[in-house]
């Protein structure tokens, strides 16, 4: 089978991604009804994995024996059409460099590592961008919220944006309107550093004269998992608010509708399903019903820090993954945001012990706010009575104290600010 490649600036591994799932539009172009879905590719990949393929070899010139090891899996004619559109892809291509719009796939090594290890095969096929790339691997604060937000809450989101960018990490959002907008002038504005996770018109974005001395100073990337002239769409923008989790190292709700809207659905997905990062609500100003449920199912009181060193010590908690040990019962955690690693174990002899040094190490970054056994339980993601269990421990050595009869933990020797 003979296709016509576009610019050697894709790699081949990119280019086949981009035929099997992207929609490739152009103009008043419409997409093909036949594209992959995600779980779809997902099977296809791990198919030609399994059968020492990649991806690039669906186009190479001996792709003929690799098609047909795929068509138990993709339809013959559906997978051929897919990849013959060679010619339209080089189009494509084209338009998209002219508008300094960058392409990668899962396969390529500038893909974000983070979003590869706590997505894993969940990560977006296909990313596209405008921008310093390299800022996705930096982390930073998600921040998060409503579009009908009234100003308290829009002038909050800003001055949270403000002093994020003053301690010199970087504000992740969706540029939505209200929360997400507010946010990111507010680190705009004290020339910090802002990612915009796009859910729709990207190339529209990427030409707006107000972005482009961010995007000249590299303090501004754009990226989407979605074509750069796709339209609004509910499903995308739902799928959206896990990539800004996945690219953060904590993230803060500002506002948020109860039982309803985008903010509060991905919240939950995060408190209940994902558990990417640490997520904190405001804990200030007007109260919300929203906040308020949010907080029933395990989100934490964001700690108010008033300067770059408090905020910093917030970002710097290590984020908590578990992972199924082989010789103990207990979870490993992950201490590395941009990819899974096992705690170096400190005392070689009692794996258990190393482990226990570096639950200490998270709960002393945790609690600037005095929290209780089940919050802290949902954070660490592991059972009420192992957190119980570590809490214990942490009380009898004196790194904690328990405060009865509100039965809450604080660090000993320290007055931390009481949730309100």
């Amino acid at each position: 089978m003979k296709h016509d490649h576009p610019s050697d600036s894709l790699s081949a591994n990119t280019q086949a991604i981009l035929l099997l799932t992207a929609p490739l539009l152009l103009a008043r172009s419409s997409a093909s009804s036949d594209l992959l879905s995600l779980g779809e590719y997902k099977k296809l990949a791990q198919h030609l994995r399994l059968a020492g393929y990649q991806p690039a070899d669906l186009i190479s010139k001996d792709a003929e024996n690799v098609l047909r090891s795929c068509y138990s899996i993709i339809e013959e004619s559906r997978l051929r059409n897919l990849l013959g559109r060679g010619f339209l892809l080089s189009q494509v291509v084209t338009h998209w460099q002219s508008r300094a719009i960058w392409v990668v796939s899962r396969a390529d090594p500038h893909y974000p590592s983070i979003l590869k290890s706590r997505l894993r095969e969940d990560a977006p096929p296909i990313l596209y961008g405008c921008g310093d790339i390299s800022l996705l691997e930096t982390g930073g604060l998600a921040v998060i919220g409503s579009r009908d937000a009234d100003p308290s809450e829009n002038s909050y989101a800003r001055a949270v944006g403000q002093l994020c960018a003053q301690a010199g990490r970087m504000l992740i959002s969706g540029g939505a309107r209200g929360i997400d907008q507010a946010a990111m002038q507010g680190a705009a504005r004290a020339n910090g550093w802002v990612c915009e996770v796009m859910a729709e018109k990207l190339e529209r974005a990427t030409l707006d004269p107000q972005r482009r001395q961010a995007f000249m100073e590299n303090r501004l990337v754009l990226v989407s998992a979605y074509d750069p002239n796709a339209g609004f769409h509910a499903g995308h923008a739902l799928q959206r608010n896990k990539h800004i989790y996945a690219l953060a190292n904590a993230a803060l709700v500002v506002a948020s509708d109860h039982l309803r809207g985008g903010t509060w659905a991905g919240a939950i997905e995060q408190l209940e399903k994902m558990h990417l990062v640490p997520l904190y609500i405001r804990r200030s100003g007007i109260a919300s019903d929203g906040l308020h449920a949010l907080a029933k199912k395990g989100a934490i009181p964001w700690p108010e820090p008033q300067d770059e060193q408090a905020f910093n010590d917030i970002l710097q908690l290590p984020q908590v993954t578990v992972s199924k040990p082989e010789t103990d019962s207990l979870p490993l955690f992950s201490l590395g945001s941009e990819a899974e690693v096992e705690i170096k174990l400190e005392c070689a002899n009692n794996p258990a012990d190393a482990l226990f040094c570096s639950v200490r190490q998270i709960v002393q970054c945790l609690l600037n706010v005095p929290m209780n056994d089940e919050a802290i339980a949902r954070v660490l993601n592991v059972s009420p009575d192992q957190a119980k269990t570590w809490l214990q421990r942490l009380v009898d050595e004196g790194t904690l104290e328990q405060k009865i009869p509100s039965c809450t933990y604080t660090l000993r020797g320290r007055n931390p600010r009481h949730a309100s």
